[in-house]
């Protein structure tokens, strides 16, 4: 208790912008501006295939790079990373190089009937970028948690890989895991740089906040800005009230 005094002004400086935005909404006058219905449900709608989609590509893949000793881990791990450590609006241009209709990737799609180019896919695309390394260091770390025992265990008792990840390291892992799918919702929701560059319709919450604030002033934002932190916040802030531990006295 002795260290509070010390802590109080890195949460003082934390809480000041939230304080200060419940103190200043216009609560007589709180209402959606035009098209703020319909970015919430862009952003819910189409984040929750996005979080859909990074659950099935980033777990086994999470689970494979906490378990495997092969020589192309690091390469692996470079690949995870590097899209995490790319400023969003520079991997926002990377995809539209890669996915755009003058793409490599994006011509040989059109070739196929498909298109990335202001459409829901382009939409969910452009988070799954910005959010599936997140869950992935976050999956990974869970798993690493499990001891190699119990597995080992298995093994020799007869059960597959395939068995093992299923029924053995996903129950173990599930608080884990779960702490990666808020982090990975948040990044979902809260992205603006990747969205802005390769996908500017449909729009979704943050990109109707940046529209509102040039079309309106700041003013304009308060309402919508409390519905992105309403849906962007609780699933984390509930992994993490479940993951604590009792604190020690100090």
């Amino acid at each position: 208790m002795r260290s509070l005094p010390l802590s109080g002004p890195a949460l003082a400086l934390l809480l000041a912008p939230f304080i200060t935005l419940f103190l200043i909404t216009p609560w007589n006058n709180f209402h959606l501006d035009y098209g703020d219905s319909q970015s919430v449900l862009v952003s819910l709608g189409l984040g929750g295939i996005a979080l859909g989609c990074i659950i099935l590509l980033g777990t086994p893949l999470a689970w494979w790079l906490a378990r495997t000793q092969s020589r192309w881990r690091n390469l692996a791990e470079i690949t995870v990373l590097v899209p995490l450590l790319t400023p969003p609006l520079a991997m926002g241009m990377l995809l539209v190089s890669a996915y755009g209709p003058y793409g490599t990737l994006g011509q040989l799609l059109t070739t196929l009937g498909l298109s990335l180019n202001n459409n829901p896919p382009a939409f969910v695309l452009a988070q799954i970028y910005a959010a599936l390394p997140w869950y992935v260091l976050s999956a990974r770390s869970a798993f690493e948690q499990i001891p190699r025992d119990i597995e080992e265990v298995a093994l020799t008792l007869g059960a597959s890989w395939t068995q093992i990840f299923l029924r053995l390291s996903l129950p173990l892992s599930k608080r884990g895991l779960a702490t990666g799918i808020a982090l990975a919702w948040s990044r979902i929701i809260g992205e603006f740089g990747v969205v802005m560059v390769f996908c500017y319709f449909p729009q979704g919450i943050p990109v109707k906040l940046y529209i509102n604030l040039q079309d309106s002033g700041v003013a304009a934002v308060y309402t919508l800005l409390w519905l992105l932190l309403i849906t962007a916040l609780p699933l984390p802030l509930w992994c993490l009230i479940r993951r604590k531990t009792k604190p020690q006295p100090f």
